[in-house]
């Protein structure tokens, strides 16, 4: 039977995924969701369930292109009971709340009271990356806080395929990730002295790194998908992967002018000041796990990887809070009360978090949002579409569709069926004198006709 204590931790966790489910919900609903990147992953996972190769029309090649993803595949297990992006939703909402289970059980394990463990616990959902990746569209880079987090129990209590199958999890989500499942490794082997696991990390992470670089990316994606095309945001550094590696070694120095730097310094102080009160000199060794995420997001010249909305920092959040119970274990750290941790953690949040985001930026289309609901209703088969970014994501269960863009604007309209324009908020990448010109075009063009119009949207349907 279970004890209070438990029962208390599955609350917690089921109370907390709820929540998240809930906003990210809403947030769709609310049509601020993206083409790029829930549009992409949701069309890839229902063209998976079809039996339909993974390729995805907005981003251009099949799915294993992209950082090698295979956990795709057994997601779309789910969008053959129903195809819904919500199933997306929910899996996140929940992957992201349980990493507060082996959280309470490795305190436990290290021999933390049950209250401070709990604290703990409680703490990690309350990070306030946590809550605003939920709401940042879906991204498997969720998975990894739970799942290096039960490798790590797992490695405590010598359950060895656990240790495996968590780290297996952790390989399917990112080729990048194979770089902290070999620092973990590296952890293991030498501050843990669990040499079995770190040697099996440290391997596995290399291999699969290499295998997922120079075979699976190429094979699948091609040029289109090669890691060069992620150069831009290193472009400070050097023109190519392999200049970046010679100037590491021959011109340190440019690495190290661009690590400290204004943006750097605050993107540490956003990552650590949630957990500050559990952090000390004498218990930084988990971070070594997290050296591979936090060097590529501290070298890159884009501030979204040194942001707490965005995905990139989510694999140093485990370690971090790993070295905050080796701190409390050891009976230092600012804060060790259990209703002292818990505020901390709760006005960090409030500082952090961007739940405000729902009466504010969340709202700036409402105006349209009956009449975009009503034009998504007339898309009434599987046929190509092209939309904004915005409705992307809420019709893409189909082979076709991509959204508009200026820069890029589509030259063979006859390939889509369904054309839908919301002339007032004209979504990312577009803007109003292109949809008018768009719209205008349209008009003048037989193969379609209008569909539907209210409040600036439009919707064209081929004759």
């Amino acid at each position: 039977m279970r004890s209070p204590a438990n029962q208390t931790i599955f609350w917690i966790i089921g109370i907390n995924a709820l929540i998240l489910f809930v906003c990210s919900s809403i947030r769709h609903n609310l049509f601020q969701s993206a083409s790029a990147d829930l549009g992409i992953f949701d069309q890839v996972v229902y063209l998976i369930s079809q039996g339909e190769k993974p390729i995805s029309s907005l981003l251009g090649f099949h799915i294993l292109g992209d950082h090698a993803a295979w956990l795709w595949y057994p997601l779309g297990l789910l969008y053959k009971i129903y195809p819904d992006v919500h199933w997306l939703f929910a899996v996140q909402s929940v992957v992201l709340s349980s990493g507060a289970l082996p959280i309470a059980l490795l305190g436990k394990q290290a021999g933390l009271k049950k209250e401070i463990s709990l604290a703990v616990a409680i703490a990690y959902l309350l990070y306030p990356l946590l809550f605003n990746i939920n709401l940042y569209d879906f991204h498997l880079d969720v998975i990894i806080p739970s799942a290096i987090l039960w490798a790590t129990w797992a490695a405590r209590n010598r359950k060895y395929w656990l240790f495996c199958g968590s780290i297996i999890i952790v390989l399917g989500c990112k080729a990048v990730f194979a770089l902290t499942i070999a620092a973990m490794g590296i952890w293991l082997i030498f501050f843990e002295k669990r040499r079995l696991y770190g040697l099996t990390a440290l391997l596995g992470g290399i291999s699969w790194f290499a295998i997922a670089t120079q075979v699976i990316i190429p094979y699948f994606g091609g040029s289109a998908a090669s890691l060069e095309r992620h150069i831009h945001r290193y472009s400070h550094l050097g023109n190519s992967f392999s200049e970046i590696a010679k100037n590491l070694f021959f011109s340190p120095g440019l690495f190290f002018h661009n690590l400290f730097s204004l943006e750097n310094l605050f993107y540490l102080f956003l990552l650590v000041i949630p957990v500050v009160w559990g952090l000390s000199l004498s218990s930084m060794a988990p971070l070594v796990g997290a050296i591979p995420c936090l060097g590529i997001n501290l070298l890159a010249d884009s501030l979204q990887q040194k942001d707490l909305f965005f995905q990139y920092s989510l694999p140093i959040v485990p370690f971090m809070f790993l070295a905050v119970m080796q701190t409390l274990v050891y009976g230092r750290g600012l804060l060790q009360t259990k209703k002292a941790i818990i505020l901390w953690a709760l006005v960090a949040f409030l500082a952090l978090a961007k739940y405000g985001y729902f009466w504010s930026i969340y709202l700036k289309s409402f105006d349209t949002w009956s009449a975009m609901r009503e034009a998504i209703a007339l898309v009434k088969t599987p046929a190509g579409v092209y939309t904004t970014a915005e409705i992307t994501p809420h019709l893409t269960h189909r082979k076709i569709i991509q959204f508009t863009n200026a820069n890029l604007p589509e030259q063979d309209l006859s390939k889509f069926n369904y054309i839908l324009l919301n002339v007032r908020h004209p979504g990312w990448l577009s803007n109003q004198n292109f949809v008018n010109s768009l719209i205008i075009k349209l008009q003048n063009n037989p193969q379609f006709v209008l569909a539907y119009q209210r409040d600036d949207v439009y919707l064209f349907t081929k004759s």
